[in-house]
């Protein structure tokens, strides 16, 4: 009999030349390519998923102060998943199970319950869908409240983008978005919004990555319908991202700067958001699902010709 692999299940998913696996654990994408071409950093089937790289962030994206925060049920403690900053990071759904919907050979979806817990008393339904494209990806995250109160909901996805050959300091950015977030260097918590043009984080320009740090939530994007991001390498190759603004009015975006070696700068995570870091504090465009509600977001990802 064959081991269970560390991630659970392998969904793979083929449309023509384009392949992606998506995992049982946390629901995630292991892997995209189109004609044999990465468009994420993947990793191998062997192994714990390293990183968040490809994960599933519900109900919260981002970084919750000291894990605490106060909901109609009184203050709540959150497990910290980020202990060397005193955070906790990036939902409860990265390590959960998520059982098989239905699928087809290009697309499949997966679901998952959240029922309450420590520092989280809400239930709540996570539904993730994954569809092949001629050119890549399109992935939805869908929370629902089947519950008797109210519930706060924040959702991202954490790829890491390659752009085609070499790392980071060999790709280029565009991102059209008027603010960041500055931060903490300790904790990397929101300190305030600024606009770009008065830091060294404006990417409303195209311009090279080489010896540029950036792991901040960005807003104010140009075109709410259609926001992008797109990543270019040397040979004129690269990939993009597209989201609606409406839904997902901020985007982090992390250089992926590592101690190790192997992980350094390897690709570029670029994570459009509900919300920004610590909303479950700040409120600020936090979704609060009433019994019943639901709330649904898009990413697209999208291989770029020379």
């Amino acid at each position: 009999m064959s081991a269970v692999p560390p991630s659970g299940a392998q969904h793979e998913l083929a449309l023509d030349d384009v392949r992606a696996v998506v995992t049982e654990v946390g629901g995630g994408l292991r892997s995209l390519t189109v004609a044999d071409r990465d468009l994420v950093v993947g990793f191998p089937v062997d192994v714990p998923r390293p990183l968040y790289r490809g994960s599933v962030l519900a109900p919260w994206p981002n970084r919750v102060a000291d894990g605490r925060y106060s909901t109609a049920g009184g203050e709540q403690q959150l497990a910290l998943t980020e202990p060397d900053r005193g955070n906790a990071l990036h939902g409860l759904t990265c390590w959960s199970a998520w059982g098989l919907l239905d699928r087809t050979p290009s697309s499949l979806r997966l679901g998952v319950r959240i029922w309450p817990q420590q520092g989280w008393p809400h239930l709540l339904d996570v539904v993730v869908g994954y569809e092949l494209t001629p050119t890549g990806l399109r992935w939805t995250v869908e929370g629902t409240n089947p519950g008797g109160a109210p519930a706060p909901w924040g959702s991202s996805v954490h790829p890491y983008l390659v752009a085609g050959a070499g790392r980071v300091d060999d790709w280029e950015l565009e991102l059209d978005a008027a603010q960041v977030l500055t931060v903490d260097d300790e904790r990397l918590l929101p300190t305030g919004l600024v606009d770009v043009g008065s830091t060294d984080l404006d990417l409303r320009t195209r311009r090279s990555l080489r010896g540029l740090a950036i792991d901040h939530a960005y807003t104010g994007l140009g075109a709410a319908d259609r926001a992008t991001a797109r990543v270019w390498a040397a040979d004129g190759s690269g990939v993009a991202m597209h989201w609606s603004a409406a839904d997902l009015p901020w985007v982090q975006v992390h250089t992926a700067d590592r101690p190790d070696p192997a992980d350094d700068r390897v690709g570029l995570a670029v994570e459009p958001m509900t919300c920004p870091p610590d909303a479950l504090n700040s409120g600020t465009d936090l979704v609060v699902l009433q019994p019943g509600d639901a709330h649904a977001a898009t990413w697209e990802i999208e291989a770029l010709s020379r």
